[in-house]
């Protein structure tokens, strides 16, 4: 089905046309000037806006400002800049004249007075009714940013944010009030100057050469977090229903740096120095031998005269370097923003690394007295990825880290005449480095450009053309010299190997919007009406070359003529899929009297994706908000009270992030040129929908030194999709399905700001924010098994479970009490498989101090995740007594332990661990240089060091309780498993930065 994108800007064009532009006899201007209450000098960067009317500007470098064609009678202007509180002052415009008024901000916490991004538009945080956080560049983490999700890890009451591991640009788990989907995409909607992206992966995954598959690196890499002004989160469904069927798992909305003032010029360097965070105590090679003598091994077998630190080989200190360069300039009709990025991030482990170079431009331009303004927003990147062979399901024998990790410590790196030690019954970590070469390369282009047309004083219309184009090819070769001395011919045949794969992305976003802004008796309404389309293509190749007749040359041919099915010279694939989403939609907001305020939205979304019965999905959303300060029976609390706000909310939303073209019949072609029907279609397939509900109170004292709100949701999953696998043989493999059942996520969130100490010279700001949650499947009516356990004889294993009565990825296994007399292991009910665990925290926290006392500023940050589960498969497929007897290296505990040789691992609650853990995640020290006359030029001169990931405190056992290695079974993901994943590093980054 293709859906027609052409009716609805053609009915807008029309309404256009039948719309009376405002008299200019009924209009005036206001103009003043913005200064701070305190220093008494002028705010630059102040929104201005006339309540209820679509009036509004930014003050410039010296605190003025200008609003024409404000309609006559008496009106609201609104004063509001980050970090100061808002103002509000009545102002009576005459028509055709000049109101000319004078304000003074003072210096003020933010949480209610932010601007906040809240899709195809912007509010205070005070007027918005849904539950919406931001976070601005000032709240930032800071140090080595490798994606914008690292920005605002920890700082947002009901945001999850769990990096998988600590490779450079390694992919992350957002979770926003939980984890609702079993099959279907857990991650948000990232919108990115209003282009909301296709999501999914951006590169390749890694090819299985024995090493373990790869997940690609994370999406968002191609944005520079210096380009970045503030990230708004919608995370109930009163706020996201805007978006519609993708907006289950909740919204980010990042906004990029605009021309706010200038001209101006912003110089940024850092180098950074960063070290493994912890090592695991492994047996040193004076310890070894008589351990495994100790565990039945013969010691002239295992002895082999060296003594290596595997761990100390394959890790390194890192250096990283990142430098910014940015230009911004205001002018009367305009501005714009230029900035160029360069990365380079070294990992602590051996050869993996990351380069990204960025260049972006933001340009504002107004035209016809302000009603005529173009906006375009276009960043291109280049990233360069380096891989190590670090896979998340390698077998027994180990990618590099589980290699290092039991590699035996008296065994040499090098052969005497230089060469690699190999043999056949183990992996040489540092041979593996040397002759796997695993790089890809990625261009990302992201653009928009609007054109945003005022009809009259309330009335505007607006066109958004939006496209992202991706392309990332990632190149693998293994030589041949490592599969030459080891008998693990699985890294490559005898000749080597060679594979290419390629992945091409690529949307088109076409929007029309009309907005809305006028008073309407006691309050004002605000009103979006708007149509949709968006395109999405994949595209993707992949090719494969073995049996190479030289390595001198690159030649590919087959060797001797060989073309049979086991021994292919030659394996090759493609892909291609198209996507478009067709959507209409509306909001309205009502303030009355600046007490009562309710927001409605409503999205119809229709997508190639849903079945040609479900070809539509409806969303709609309410949300009501009582200042309870402005009644008068609250009169009495005004004094001590500055805000003090009741919400409500409900709405619905839906995901639809499952493979294109389940509705249809599918066929795959066979290497004879007949086609094999591989599913069974779903006509009625639909988007999974979550219905949430949630109420929240907002609160700021009069002094404006303590402040917050708190929060409650609950919110429902239903509608769940899935993917039905046939036992074989059957007529098709498979079958997408909607599951009944549902999944149930509640809990309540907490954020506080304040000032204990607030002077002149002295100021001391405290953000705290803690999250609970429950989350529960209900009435599914099965069970499925995921979270795959690797290890020498534990194929087929598992360690979760989705079933009614229990969170989501439960953890299911055997409970372990400990060992017999033997040695051997013990286990609850015969063995019986239970449920034992949750890997979703119940609990999160994050802690922020400020400190700034003169030109000099620190900041500490601690963030907290508490009540989940990690399972260690790294312990369970290496750190056991029968390893160390049969030549591999395990942990002194184990060497230790009256574990027998004779001991089978099965998977057990012996390796289910407390993952619960506090982090001194951020510690920053910044002092502003009193330049004066000795730089010439220069505005203002910071140095800063910052200090990540220094300490944690946890009772687990790996390298980071903070991990989550792709363990799905089917594609059934899974949550909470440890295997020899990347270790997260310490960084220490020392920064300088000028303002020309």
């Amino acid at each position: 089905m293709r859906l027609n994108r052409f009716a609805v800007p053609a009915l807008v064009a029309g309404l256009l046309w039948t719309i009376p532009l405002h008299g200019q006899g009924t209009t005036g201007t206001i103009t003043g000037r913005v200064i701070d209450s305190t220093t008494q000098q002028p705010l630059s960067g102040v929104s201005m806006q006339v309540v209820g009317t679509d009036r509004r500007t930014l003050t410039a470098d010296d605190g003025t400002f200008l609003l024409n064609d404000v309609p006559a009678g008496i009106q609201r202007l609104r004063a509001s800049r980050i970090g100061y509180a808002m103002l509000q002052q009545q102002v009576t415009v005459t028509a055709g004249e000049t109101a000319r008024v004078e304000l003074a901000l003072s210096a003020h916490a933010m949480l209610l007075d932010a601007v906040v991004a809240t899709g195809y538009g912007t509010q205070s945080r005070r007027d918005a009714t849904g539950s919406v956080s931001a976070i601005t560049e000032q709240d930032f983490n800071r140090g080595v940013i490798s994606s914008p999700e690292q920005l605002l890890h920890g700082r947002i009451a009901g945001v999850q944010v769990t990096m998988a591991s600590g490779e450079p640009g390694a992919g992350a788990n957002i979770r926003i009030r939980g984890t609702s989907s079993v099959r279907a995409g857990n991650q948000p909607l990232f919108v990115v100057d209003g282009v909301p992206l296709s999501g999914g992966p951006a590169q390749p995954g890694g090819p299985d050469y024995g090493a373990g598959t790869q997940s690609p690196r994370n999406p968002l890499a191609f944005l520079n977090p210096d380009d970045i002004e503030n990230i708004s989160v919608l995370k109930d469904a009163s706020a996201a229903a805007i978006y519609g069927s993708r907006g289950s798992n909740g919204v980010v909305l990042i906004t990029t740096k605009r021309g706010t003032a200038g001209p101006s010029m912003t110089v940024s360097s850092s180098m950074s120095v960063g070290s493994v965070a912890k090592k695991l105590d492994l047996l040193s090679a004076g310890q070894y031998v008589s351990a495994g003598q100790a565990a039945g091994a013969d010691p002239s077998v295992i002895n082999f005269g060296a003594a290596t630190d595997w761990q100390d080989q394959i890790f390194r200190t890192s250096v990283t370097q990142d430098h910014y360069l940015s230009y911004a300039e205001r002018t009367a009709t305009g501005a714009y923003h230029i900035s160029l990025g360069y990365g380079d991030e070294n990992s602590i482990i051996q050869k993996a690394a990351l380069q990204r170079v960025t260049a972006r431009i933001n340009a504002d331009r107004r035209l016809l007295d302000d009603r005529l303004k173009f906006q375009l927003s276009l960043t291109g990147s280049k990233i360069n990825d380096t891989y190590a062979p670090v896979g998340n399901n390698a077998g027994f024998e180990g990618n590099l880290l589980g290699a290092a990790l039991q590699a035996n410590p008296t065994r040499p790196v090098f052969n005497p005449n230089g060469t690699y030690a190999q043999a056949t019954d183990w992996r040489n970590p540092m041979a593996m480095l040397a002759f796997i070469d695993d790089k890809g390369e990625t261009s990302r282009i992201l653009g928009s450009v609007s054109a945003t047309f005022d009809l009259s004083s309330s009335l505007s219309y607006k066109l958004n053309l939006g496209y992202e184009n991706t392309e990332s090819v990632r190149r693998t070769g293994l030589y041949p010299a490592l599969a030459a001395s080891s008998g693990f011919t699985f890294l490559a045949p005898t000749n080597g190997r060679a594979e290419i794969n390629n992945l091409y992305i690529n949307s088109g976003l076409i929007e029309h919007t009309l907005n809305l802004r006028h008073a309407i008796g006691g309050g004002g309404i605000d009103a979006l009406a708007g149509f949709s389309y968006q395109r999405f293509e994949t595209r993707g190749d992949w090719l494969r070359a073995q049996y190479f007749t030289t390595t001198q040359i690159p030649l590919i041919d087959n060797v001797d003529g060989v073309n049979n099915e086991a021994n292919k010279a030659f394996t090759a694939a493609s892909n291609r899929n198209v996507d478009e989403l067709q959507s209409f939609f509306g909001r309205v907001n009502y303030n009355f009297n600046d007490r009562y305020l309710v927001t409605g939205n409503f999205r119809v979304d229709g997508s190639t994706k849903f079945g040609k019965n479900n070809r539509y999905g409806y969303f709609p959303s309410l949300a009501f908000a009582w200042r309870l300060l402005n009644e008068n029976f609250f009169a009495g609390l005004r004094d001590k009270f500055s805000d003090l706000r009741l919400r409500a909310g409900w709405g619905k939303t839906g995901n639809q992030e499952f493979e294109s073209g389940v509705s249809l019949a599918l066929f795959r072609t066979n290497n004879d040129g007949s086609l094999t029907q591989v599913n069974n279609p779903n006509p009625d397939i639909k988007w999974e929908e979550t219905r949430q509900w949630g109420v929240g109170l907002d609160y700021e004292l009069s002094s404006g030194r303590v402040g917050g709100s708190v929060d409650y949701f609950n919110k429902t999953t239903t509608n769940l999709i899935f993917r039905t696998d046939y036992a074989q043989p059957a007529a098709v493999d498979y079958q997408w399905v909607n599951l009944p059942g549902e999944v149930v996520n509640k809990g309540a969130e907490i954020a506080v700001y304040a000032f204990p100490v607030r002077s002149s010279r002295l100021s001391w700001r405290v953000d705290y924010n803690m999250s609970f949650l429950h989350n529960v499947v209900q009435n599914l009516g099965t069970s499925v098994n995921t979270g795959q356990i690797n290890g020498q004889g534990l194929s087929g294993a598992y360690a979760q479970r989705i079933a009614d009565g229990q969170p989501l990825y439960a953890f299911y296994m055997r409970t372990f009490l400990g060992f017999d007399a033997n040695g051997l292991g013990i286990y609850a009910n015969n063995e019986q498989l239970s449920f034992v665990g949750s890997p979703i925290p119940n609990m999160t926290l994050g802690l922020t101090n400020t400190l700034t006392f003169g030109r000099l500023d620190v900041s500490a940050f601690l963030e907290g995740a508490f009540g989940q589960k990690v399972y260690n498969n790294t312990a369970n497929a290496i750190f056991l007594k029968g390893n160390l007897r049969n030549g591999r290296n395990v942990t002194t505990d184990i060497a230790a332990s009256a574990e027998s040789p004779n001991n089978f691992g099965e998977a057990s609650t012996r390796f289910l661990e407390n993952g619960s853990y506090v982090r001194l995640s951020n510690l920053s020290i910044g002092y502003n240089v009193p330049v004066g006359r000795l730089l010439r030029g220069v505005r203002n001169m910071r140095i800063g060091l910052t200090g990540q990931n220094l300490l944690v405190i946890t009772k687990y056992s790996g390298y980071d309780p903070e991990v989550n290695t792709d363990k799905s079974i089917n594609g059934v993901p899974s949550l909470g498993i440890d295997y020899t994943a990347f270790p997260r590093p310490r960084t220490f980054t020392f920064n300088v930065q000028f303002e020309l």
